[in-house]
């Protein structure tokens, strides 16, 4: 019998304020490392709903998608997983003080470009930076391209 391959389906969310990214800094197999506030899509949510619980839940941070900065397919060196990754810009609001961020996240931080550049060989993935980059160089995508219908 045929074994039926799919994707992980996850969300990004790329947020600049004053030059700086917002990122987190998580626990992972391989040690600290940085991402985009990211995370799975669940059973009933849109991409858009879940980049706004996945900013929050990592972040503390609400956070509205205003463009898709772009879609990814990546499959992970040396193993046989793929991650299909949706990555939205838009706007974050202020921190909800005191809110506890998801297991595993150490903490939420801004950076600039150049500092992520610097610590590339920490990122979860070389989605990281590209998402950054691509939202640098202007790439900004009406949400009306994607379509979610309830069941």
């Amino acid at each position: 019998m045929e074994r039926i391959w799919k994707p992980n389906v996850t969300v990004a969310s790329v947020i600049e304020r004053d030059g700086r990214f917002l990122v987190v800094e998580e626990e992972t197999a391989d040690g600290l490392r940085f991402n985009q506030p990211a995370g799975h899509l669940e059973a009933g949510e849109s991409l858009i709903e879940a980049a706004a619980r996945e900013t929050l839940e990592e972040t503390a941070h609400g956070f509205v998608p205003e463009y898709l900065v772009g879609i990814y397919q990546w499959p992970v060196p040396n193993g046989d997983i793929t991650y299909l990754r949706f990555a939205f810009g838009g706007t974050a609001g202020a921190e909800q003080a005191g809110r506890a961020l998801d297991a595993g996240i150490v903490r939420a931080l801004w950076l600039t470009p150049d500092e992520l550049r610097d610590c590339r060989a920490r990122h979860r993935s070389p989605l990281v930076m590209q998402c950054v980059e691509d939202w640098i160089v202007g790439r900004r995508y009406a949400l009306e391209l994607i379509r979610h219908y309830s069941a």
